[in-house]
């Protein structure tokens, strides 16, 4: 993980492989961002002509490099795009601070250490920038030769190792804490992006059950871990069901972080379906390749709870990981049968790769049972949602209005895109079953609102909740863009700990 860092030493005399400036587009061309003043006097105040000269724009996501003025112990200068300058008396938005320092990280791989100097208005641009440091500098190379061995043939250069963010106030409190909390943040969504994108015959649930509990035990969180025999013994027939067709058995996996200064309880459920082959009603070719990811929603409900425990939240905060893997065999859940869930609901399984809502289903009534002030279930559910919003945006349910909005907020807030979708009671008539209480497919137009439907029948009477469908950008199959990385993106980490945050200070609502 890359060491992040305060400093108040000037640009000039900092010794580091580089110096990372923004730069803005403005309306007569590129203009030179906050905290770079030191860097454009040692180029005559010419800078955003030299760089206008070699191209840039400011557009974001933009890198130019030159070398560093005459006198600078740093021999580079790594010029950012932020994007469209901000007007009067306006200063840069979080999220553009935080993809240009991920666009930044990413091009100093193999860099010992930069300096940045961007933007630091206010504390919170430090956490912005933090965060965007660590997420851009992120690489996952644990299966390849460079990554067991730095120096073997072919190796690839291993991630910035450290940031020095310039301008900030390391004796200040305020930037302590939003370093610290970048830090913890970023560290925990990167071990979720490292989830996702661990091969599925190294990551079966026992063994992410595994990696929970020592976590859990490292960071002071009360774990519970159900395996098959407590599993049959307490009736959880979606999770079991699932998990039937595998070789490796389904997990229940509980996390409890409590905080004796706590007035809000909340429960975040994840799916982990650590490989989903689509069971009986298998998957057709070339759409099983990134199944591996389809346990990203336990992975973000994980990191964020750890999160939690290691920000000290004043809110009590309990994960749920729904972990199986879904696949064909003779033990395998056929479709046509009917599985009685948790709740004492019996469900009639028409497609046995509608999985993810079957193991949801008995995580959100366990987490009911608890009468948490609300409840958040992340899950890369339906493909229907992909073709609704696409790759990069999730979408939010919820059976409170009013709840739906602050989670949105929350997203929006911290850089995730997300949108409201409704919660039609029209499509739930298409899950009614002549055999059980209920099917788990209804009607194809609008599937992933009749999957929202069905997990709605699962939430306890009374208890606000939402469902954050990630399937779109939970596992990114593209090139690598601001701090997002190719594979796992660790969406909804930031989301959940936002909402944490919020319930902490009395300001969910």
């Amino acid at each position: 993980m890359t060491a992040l860092t305060l400093s108040t030493a000037a640009a000039p005399g900092l010794r580091a492989d580089a110096i990372v400036i923004g730069v803005a587009k403005g309306a007569k061309g590129p203009s030179v961002a906050p905290g770079a003043e030191a860097v454009d006097k040692a180029y005559d105040g010419r800078l955003a002509g030299v760089l206008e000269t070699l191209g840039a724009s400011g557009a974001e996501g933009e890198v130019t490099k030159l070398p560093a003025p005459s006198g600078f112990k740093a021999p580079v200068v790594v010029a950012v795009g932020l994007g469209a300058e901000p007007g009067k008396g306006a200063g840069y938005d979080a999220e553009a601070l935080r993809r240009a320092a991920g666009v930044a990280a990413r091009a100093l791989a193999g860099a010992k250490k930069a300096a940045f100097a961007l933007p630091l208005a206010e504390a919170a641009d430090a956490v912005a920038v933090g965060e965007g440091v660590l997420l851009g500098a992120y690489s996952f190379d644990a299966y390849k030769e460079s990554g067991r061995d730095a120096g073997a043939k072919g190796g690839g250069k291993a991630p910035l190792a450290e940031a020095a963010l310039l301008g900030a106030k390391p004796r200040d409190k305020a930037y302590k804490a939003a370093v610290e909390r970048a830090a913890a943040v970023a560290e925990e969504l990167n071990r979720a992006r490292d989830l996702v994108n661990t091969p599925p015959n190294d990551l079966n649930p026992e063994a992410f059950a595994a990696v929970a509990q020592a976590a859990a035990k490292e960071h002071g969180i009360k774990v519970q871990v159900l395996d098959e025999k407590a599993l049959t013994k307490g009736g959880y027939g979606g999770i079991l069901g699932v998990g039937a067709g595998s070789a490796s058995g389904p997990r229940l996996v509980k996390l409890s972080y409590t905080s004796p200064k706590a007035k809000k309880s909340l429960a975040f459920v994840g799916k982990g379906i650590t490989y989903d082959s689509g069971g009986i009603s298998l998957k057709p070719a070339g759409h099983n390749e990134t199944m591996k990811c389809d346990m990203a929603g336990a992975a973000a409900v994980f990191a964020a709870v750890v999160a939690a425990a290691r920000l000290g939240l004043e809110a009590n905060v309990t994960g749920w990981l729904a972990l199986a893997e879904n696949m064909p065999s003779g033990s395998a859940t056929r479709p046509g049968d009917v599985l009685r869930m948790y709740s004492g609901k019996t469900v009639e399984v028409l497609n046995t790769d509608a999985e993810g809502r079957l193991v949801l289903a008995d995580a959100l009534w366990a987490a009911s049972q608890e009468k948490p002030d609300a409840i958040i279930d992340v899950a890369t559910l339906t493909g229907a949602m992909m073709l609704a919003l696409g790759s990069r945006t999730y979408a939010v349910m919820a059976n409170d209005d009013a709840f739906r909005s602050a989670v949105h907020e929350a997203a929006e807030e911290v850089g995730e895109p997300a949108w409201p979708m409704p919660l039609p009671e029209h499509l739930r008539k298409g899950m009614d079953s002549p055999t059980a209480d209920i099917a788990n497919m209804g009607e194809r137009m609008g599937g992933g609102l009749v999957a929202g439907l069905f997990l709605r029948e699962f939430v306890g009477e009374g208890v606000t909740w939402a469902h954050l469908d990630i399937a779109g950008p939970a596992f990114n199959e593209g090139g690598p863009f601001g701090y997002t990385p190719k594979g796992g993106t660790g969406t909804a980490v930031r989301t959940l700990v936002r909402v944490a945050e919020l319930a902490a200070a009395g300001e969910l609502g």
